[in-house]
């Protein structure tokens, strides 16, 4: 398999089992973020793992993010979540260490993570794993965030979730780029997918 053809395989699943990347490997993928496209070289990115029986704790404040943000939140909208993030191999919090009075603009330092991020998803790809980036009303929770090491003016990027995919994980089926695509000739664009 080529370069092109596994980053063209890469696909986002949740349905994972163990085991997670660990030691050298896990060191690697993650040491994929120092490529990442970075203006002013601030190396915004922060990586909490999150294993074994600290997972039901990080749970149980992700729940109790979710009722504090809802107090009528759905119970069943909180089974989800206690369970994913329970039971997932590995949890990464995806922190974002930014620097507001910075000449880099915050914008730049948040998709610096981003493309950190999605570089990290590509590595696990390329060595067998799988993953995939949730958010959600908990990751814009400053509460939460500080709860993590993310004190304001630092925030959350989100949680990758991260294993083995299943025998039977499948990626959704891809839409053609074309749509996506439009050559400027001095007028606005227009892109089929708006259309």
């Amino acid at each position: 398999m080529t370069s092109l053809d596994l980053l063209l395989s890469r696909f986002s699943t949740d349905a994972l089992m163990e085991p997670a990347p660990t030691g050298d490997v896990l060191h690697a993928i993650l040491s994929t973020a120092m490529r990442a496209p970075d203006h002013g070289k601030l190396r915004p990115w922060r990586y909490v793992l999150v294993r074994g029986d600290a997972r039901s704790e990080v749970a149980q404040r992700v729940v109790a993010s979710m009722k504090r943000l809802d107090p009528d939140v759905d119970p069943a909208k909180i089974e989800k979540r206690q369970s994913r993030f329970s039971t997932m191999p590995l949890v990464i919090v995806l922190g974002m260490h930014l620097r507001p009075e910075h000449k880099i603009p915050l914008i730049e330092q948040e998709l610096a993570v981003g493309a950190a991020a999605m570089n990290i998803l590509n590595a696990l790809h390329a060595t067998g794993f799988g993953g995939v980036w949730v958010s959600g009303d908990v990751a814009y929770d400053p509460e939460l965030a500080a709860e993590l090491g993310f004190r304001a003016p630092h925030r959350l990027a989100g949680f990758l979730f991260v294993g083995t995919p299943k025998p039977d994980a499948r990626g959704p089926k891809r839409r053609d780029v074309d749509g996506y695509v439009a050559e400027w000739t001095g007028k606005p664009v227009q892109f089929g997918a708006d259309a």
